[in-house]
């Protein structure tokens, strides 16, 4: 069976690694666009603690939990994954009470978040963090390096046979594939993306030239990733935008990160035309009612649109999901869309899997589906403390404001943004200042630390609030909408995808995932 995936992120290329294993011809479409979901992913695997109200969504990151020890054995390789524990932690006590609840119900079927236990001073385990804060640990949770676990999957898929070609992959109403060459797409929506290292023996150019503009490689060069997060997503033609979202913020934080003065449709250079926001930042305030609606649905978006990481309103036992994000009318201009010359080299495919992220909407638009996916834009930042070893930190989780957690190289990454703001892959200074005002809130031992990196990368959100898994025609397979949690379901997610392309039963019940389409 020959496949095509649209997609070289964490989902495209485990969809690869689970295809290739099977004994399909794979070919995996990975595109320059920039803004790739997962370049600013933490690398949080903690599902235990959210979507106390929704078992789809709770299933989903579980399984995917669950998948990592036996992934990183398969592979063989380090991947950044260790199970370093999750602090959740709070200035009031109580506010841990529902939390303790929900992981008490849930340990019986998920014994692998560990036996929870109270941690008095947690600046013990993680020494920047305030002196007045009270915490629980869950000892099962992990990290892990995205960008690695997207490297190896993609190694392994070549090593298997895979092809990974350069171009911008777009469909036909009939479900075929054309590739066209990077350039050929609006100026300043494309750049560079993270290298795939080559295999371990150094053989990095096992490749071809392929037509027009087209770069197939067996594995192309580079140098393997050392901080975490995870490459690239590709990004295919641009998805449907919401009109009307909300500039961002940080959950609990102050001034919205992302908007900008100018009039409308204003770029930078090197920026799509028309992605900036006008109108002034908004504050996001907590004790929202719960499950309350933002305005601003995509264009076909038959479900009102509630928010994607927070929708579970302030009486949820859920950890992080306790605030429905508010909305402000700010007018967006610029949606992703691409127009392209010329018709395309096809590409040969019985199945066709769309793991475009956020451009998803867009890649399907001509087989006459409307997919609601959109961008929100994360600003991470990554600090380091020099001579610290912070390789094995727990992971920090307040109920409101920033996560922290440490990695190799005395590195702290600290995060993120959660901004409606449309294609707008930049870090601003607004994000960055609210980044780590929050973060020095909750870690003040943090101010000396040394700024080392940014990372900014707009995660795919489907509209109707959950992932987006299934089928659209009978060669078409959909797989995105992973939001904040790409990194923790992206590989199961992809073996989903990898059994659908198949004709294989998927390992979960799809239903709750399944494209609203007619």
């Amino acid at each position: 069976m020959r496949v095509v995936v649209i997609g070289s992120g964490i989902i495209g290329a485990a969809a690869a690694y689970y295809l290739t294993g099977r004994g399909a011809t794979v070919t995996v479409v990975e595109s320059g666009y920039r803004g790739q979901a997962t370049e600013a992913g933490a690398g949080i695997v903690c599902p235990w603690v959210d979507h106390a109200e929704d078992d789809a969504w709770y299933q989903l990151t579980r399984e995917g939990a669950r998948d990592y020890p036996g992934l990183v054995e398969e592979l063989g390789e380090d991947i950044g994954y260790a199970k370093v524990g999750a602090l959740l932690v709070t200035e009031e006590p109580a506010e841990l009470e529902q939390v303790r609840a929900l992981l008490h119900r849930r340990y019986p079927e998920a014994p692998e978040m560990g036996e929870i236990t109270d941690v008095s001073t947690p600046s013990e385990l993680f020494p920047p963090l305030s002196d007045d804060l009270s915490a629980i640990l869950v000892p099962g949770a992990a990290r892990v390096n995205g960008r690695a676990v997207r490297e190896a999957l993609l190694r392994a898929a070549v090593a298997r046979g895979a092809q990974v070609r350069t171009g911008i992959a777009t469909l036909t109403p009939g479900g075929e594939v054309l590739l066209r060459p990077v350039g050929s797409a609006v100026p300043g929506t494309t750049g560079p993306t993270s290298p795939l290292p080559g295999p371990a023996d150094g053989d990095a150019t096992a490749g071809r030239a392929g037509p027009a503009g087209d770069d197939t490689t067996a594995a192309g060069g580079g140098t393997p990733a050392e901080a975490p997060g995870d490459a690239a997503t590709a990004r295919p033609a641009g998805s449907g935008v919401p009109a009307g979202t909300t500039p961002g913020r940080l959950p609990g934080g102050q001034a919205g990160a992302g908007a900008t003065g100018g009039p409308a449709g204003a770029g930078r250079p090197g920026q799509p035309a028309g992605a900036e926001v006008t109108g002034g930042p908004t504050v996001e305030r907590t004790g929202g009612t719960a499950g309350a609606d933002v305005t601003g649905a995509p264009e076909g978006a038959e479900v009102p649109f509630r928010g994607g990481e927070q929708v579970a309103g302030a009486g949820s036992t859920s950890w992080r999901q306790a605030t429905p994000l508010e909305t402000t009318d700010v007018p967006l201009t610029g949606t992703g869309a691409h127009s392209f010359p010329g018709e395309g080299v096809p590409l040969d495919a019985d199945v066709v899997i769309v793991a475009a992220g956020a451009w998803t909407g867009e890649v399907c638009r001509p087989l006459g589906v409307k997919l609601p996916v959109f961008p929100r834009r994360g600003q991470i930042l990554h600090v380091t403390l020099e001579g610290i070893d912070t390789a094995w930190w727990p992971i920090v989780l307040p109920r409101i404001g920033p996560y922290l957690l440490g990695f190799p190289g005395s590195r702290v990454v600290i995060g993120a943004t959660i901004e409606d703001v449309g294609f707008s892959p930049r870090v601003t200074m607004g994000g960055l200042g609210e980044v780590i005002a929050a973060g020095l809130q909750v870690a003040p031992g943090l101010l000396g630390s040394t700024v080392a990196e940014t990372r900014v990368g707009l995660r795919p959100v489907y509209a109707p609030g959950g992932a987006l898994i299934g089928r659209l025609t009978s060669r078409v397979v959909v797989a995105t909408g992973l939001s904040s949690y790409g990194l923790t379901a992206g590989p199961f997610t992809g073996r989903i995808a990898a059994a659908l392309a198949l004709g294989e039963d998927p390992p979960i019940d799809l239903t709750p995932y399944a494209p609203a389409v007619a």
